[in-house]
């Protein structure tokens, strides 16, 4: 850091000490106010070897420290309220998830139909029952895309959750910059995910949208979360896919788990399955 770096920086220093000193209940200098005079104060030459030791830095930032496997449970946590408190921040309390490939190009139909999905969703946000929803998304290409720019065409903000991959993977440029996440631990995206659920909407996908899904429908099979829609676009693919039947049929599950999901063709029936689960919640409250 130059001299005049260093200058400025001392200046910005005192104008955050004096303001913040006189607000009630900040009488010590909070973690950023001494990470910053860390890094401009001057060292002593005596003990110049200790302050570049690496035992001398600050425990919260020292990057290497944190990114050694024994804070393997700082990170989750760290994962787990980062995007938390942003949300909240933001006021969202509630969501609909949209999944499906990554793969699907523009021109197919499902394409069209996650994107007239997120518009309805946002439109509809606050109305007939429903509280506000916001549209959350994995963050990439295809599906996700076209959720969040349906939701970004019509003039709302959506969620992407986005994760960092063996080949690269950037977020799709409709996604709502300030409630764009990146994730390293898939378990931490998959709670946000669900955090705030009220629905999920699933469109044809392959093995990452089939994991989101089945790992949902063993949450509520299992009772671990409360029973939401589960929304299948595309009846045909989803039935070539999974034998739903054969699982009944060779007893590994039972016919009521069968509910737990519905098949649509339609936005408009996909939404009608939604509005009416959240208005028998109200009522069933009332």
């Amino acid at each position: 850091m130059t001299d005049k770096k260093k200058q400025n920086s001392f200046k910005r220093f005192q104008e955050i000490d004096r303001e913040k000193r006189r607000k009630p209940g900040h009488l010590f200098r909070d973690a950023a106010e001494d990470r910053l005079y860390a890094q401009i104060e001057e060292p002593p030459d005596f003990a110049e070897q200790q302050i570049n030791s690496p035992a001398y830095r600050l425990a919260f930032d020292d990057i290497d420290y944190l990114l050694a496997e024994e804070q393997r449970p700082i990170r989750l946590q760290l994962e787990l309220a980062k995007p938390d408190h942003m949300m909240k921040v933001h006021g969202i309390e509630h969501t609909v998830v949209i999944f499906g490939s990554a793969r699907t190009p523009q021109d197919s139909p499902y394409y069209k139909m996650s994107q007239d999905m997120a518009t309805l969703i946002s439109q509809k946000s606050g109305c007939d029952a429903c509280p506000e929803l916001y549209v959350v998304t994995g963050g990439g290409p295809g599906i996700m895309e076209a959720a969040n720019r349906g939701a970004s065409e019509a003039g709302y903000e959506s969620i992407g959750l986005n994760i960092v991959l063996p080949h690269e993977q950037y977020p799709n440029s409709y996604i709502t910059p300030a409630l764009c996440f990146r994730f390293h631990y898939f378990a931490m995206r998959k709670m946000h995910f669900l955090l705030r659920a009220r629905a999920i909407v699933v469109f044809p996908g392959g093995f990452g949208t089939l994991d989101e899904l089945f790992e949902t429908l063993t949450l509520v099979q299992t009772g671990k979360i409360e029973p939401l829609p589960i929304v299948l676009f595309g009846k045909q693919y989803w039935q070539s896919l999974i034998n739903f039947d054969l699982l009944l049929e060779e007893g590994m599950i039972n016919e009521e788990d069968l509910n737990c999901f519905s098949y649509v063709e339609t936005v408009d029936e996909a939404w009608e399955l939604i509005r009416s689960s959240m208005a028998d919640e109200q009522d069933s409250s009332a």
